[in-house]
């Protein structure tokens, strides 16, 4: 059996609506997190509630740069492709 794996054949970025629901999920996620920390800082006493009230702070100006962090298109362009299985045309002569 040939051998059936996706070929990557352009190096445009992801659609909008894929990019923006990937930023929400970042977003989401971090927020989260964030949420754990406050209920953290409250639950807990010593130098672990500082640090957690500092984590709370600090990951809305992280969220923020990371779901706005961009897909970026693919630096490399698109992968060569060769089909081995097929006869390929010997070279012809090239014009004098």
């Amino acid at each position: 059996m040939a051998d059936r794996h996706a070929v990557h054949i352009t190096s445009a970025r992801t659609s909008h609506s894929d990019d923006v629901r990937g930023r929400q999920r970042r977003y989401l996620i971090s927020m989260s997190i964030r949420t754990v920390c406050f209920v953290l800082a409250v639950v807990t006493d010593g130098p672990l509630r500082w640090a957690f009230v500092v984590c709370a702070v600090c990951l809305p100006y992280i969220a923020v740069v990371v779901a706005n962090a961009g897909s970026a298109a693919d630096p490399n362009g698109p992968e060569a492709f060769f089909d081995d299985s097929r006869p390929m045309l010997p070279p012809g002569k090239t014009p004098p």
